[in-house]
């Protein structure tokens, strides 16, 4: 949803972004790659984002939204009602706090619509890249492992992880040309995560014709 909402400003990919001390997690206190200070392009921003869960780059992200913080966040919430989402609710832009929820369904909703940005479905499904900060370079992979698996044409994908929520991943891939969406909620270990997504890919392949 963060990125869905930040594309909508249509603003420059090549502008650039500076990380800023606002951007730091005070929600869980995680740490990031991206030091205060670091400069990225929006593109840059949205890549690390969506690729590897770069929780600085999305709150940088929405820092730069019309309005700042709040006003994006109430966007998402604006978001959510529109796709019908009706028991989704957004209290942050990283995903880190345990007030946001959703359900499977309305999750589903959401991916059908980001399938449909080319961007959103290349980063999500870049297995690896290398950003330039201002200090050297950062090299990331997709959170994913799925995103290595050369049978599987996925269209978009997104990790996402808290201790209240457990791991979980949506999953739009092709089987057989046909789109599915595979939604995996509150999975105790990102193997199992992995484990279930394979499991339920493979059932689909060789129920689907």
């Amino acid at each position: 949803m963060t990125a869905v909402v930040a594309r909508k400003t249509h603003r420059p990919l090549d502008g650039v972004l500076q990380v800023t001390a606002s951007d730091r997690d005070m929600i869980k206190f995680t740490g990031s790659r991206l030091s205060v200070g670091s400069r990225l392009s929006r593109r840059d921003m949205y890549h690390v984002a969506l690729m590897s869960s770069e929780n600085r780059a999305a709150a940088a992200l929405s820092r730069d939204f019309p309005g700042g913080r709040p006003a994006f966040v109430a966007a998402m919430n604006d978001e959510a009602r529109t796709l019908q989402m009706r028991r989704t609710q957004f209290r942050d832009p990283t995903g880190l706090s345990p007030h946001n929820v959703s359900t499977a369904t309305d999750l589903a909703r959401l991916v059908a619509v980001a399938a449909r940005d080319p961007l959103i479905h290349r980063f999500t499904t870049d297995r690896t890249y290398v950003a330039h900060p201002g200090y050297g370079e950062l090299r990331y992979v997709n959170s994913n492992p799925v995103v290595r698996f050369d049978n599987w044409p996925i269209v978009l994908q997104k990790t996402g992880f808290v201790n209240e929520a457990g791991h979980c991943v949506v999953i739009h891939v092709l089987v057989h040309g046909r789109p599915e969406t595979i939604v995996l909620l509150g999975a105790p270990t990102r193997q199992e995560m992995v484990l279930d997504a394979s499991l339920i890919h493979h059932w689909l392949t060789c129920s689907l014709t």
